[in-house]
């Protein structure tokens, strides 16, 4: 697999790389050893291979585990993907929205998803079992899944991530592994659900909503910024929110000073 053959591929089908589906093909295969690796692969796993292309990744996948799900969106990528693993006996290829498909039973994700996927992908996993999760994705995304409180990256996406799945950056990956060229460089990210979480929430939903409203307003103390929340959930006036509020201990931090930990203890009182 090389840059010669991706091109040969395009030329062949007529293709041109589609920017708005994210539609960068790796084209070093020198990184797939090493995500295999970090996912600790077997011939028992069944792997998801999320925006799998031209199949590159999945034909080696497919060598390693005993099933490989690759899905892909594009129809024509698709075409040409069913071509490159019909021969292959423990590939599954399915095409559409790997959000709005049915996918089958995986216990472990090794995927390169196009970059406007990510944050939609990380929550659809989360909510999904599965063993472990090596993804290649834009760096600047993956720092914000690791951002310390306070950095200028801290937000929601940590804070719900680091709900259910501890975060690993790993080795970079620069762009010209690409095809054609992103306009960042990536990271090799591991996600893996915690045998022991942090912490716990009563009610997932409502505490993604708090976490996601609140860093809407991320430089206000809390006291500020969860009156119009509480109002709205409640179905109360200011008065009664206002008094909610001066009950909490953390009341007078900055929403970007709370920790994971803080937004779930939030969260399961205010949920009462």
């Amino acid at each position: 697999m090389s840059l010669q053959e991706t091109k040969s591929l395009l030329q062949k089908y007529r293709m041109v790389p589609n920017k708005l589906l994210g539609q960068n093909f790796m084209v070093d295969p020198s990184i797939f050893p090493k995500l295999i690796n970090y996912a600790s692969l077997s011939s028992c796993d069944v792997v998801l291979d999320v925006g799998a292309g031209f199949g590159f990744l999945t034909r080696f996948l497919a060598n390693k585990c005993k099933q490989v799900i690759a899905v892909e969106k594009d129809p024509r990528v698709a075409q040409v993907l069913r071509e490159q693993v019909k021969s292959i006996g423990n590939v599954t290829l399915i095409e559409g929205d790997v959000l709005k498909v049915d996918i089958p039973a995986f216990n472990k994700v090794v995927a390169i998803p196009p970059y406007y996927l990510s944050s939609h992908l990380v929550l659809w996993l989360l909510d999904r079992g599965f063993e472990c999760a090596v993804l290649i994705l834009q760096k600047e995304f993956a720092s914000r899944l690791v951002a310390d409180v306070s950095a200028e990256d801290y937000g929601w996406l940590r804070v719900v991530t680091n709900c259910r799945a501890e975060v690993e950056l790993l080795d970079d990956v620069p762009k010209w592994m690409f095809h054609p060229s992103p306009e960042v460089d990536s990271v090799v990210v591991q996600l893996k659900p915690w045998a022991t979480a942090p912490f716990t929430v009563k009610d997932e939903a409502f505490f993604r909503r708090l976490v996601r409203w609140l860093f809407t307003q991320r430089n206000k103390k809390l006291n500020n910024a969860l009156v119009p929340f509480i109002r709205s959930e409640r179905k109360v006036d200011k008065a009664t929110a206002g008094e909610i509020v001066s009950a909490l201990l953390l009341r007078d931090k900055r929403v970007r000073e709370l920790s994971p930990n803080d937004f779930g203890a939030l969260a399961n009182v205010l949920v009462n």
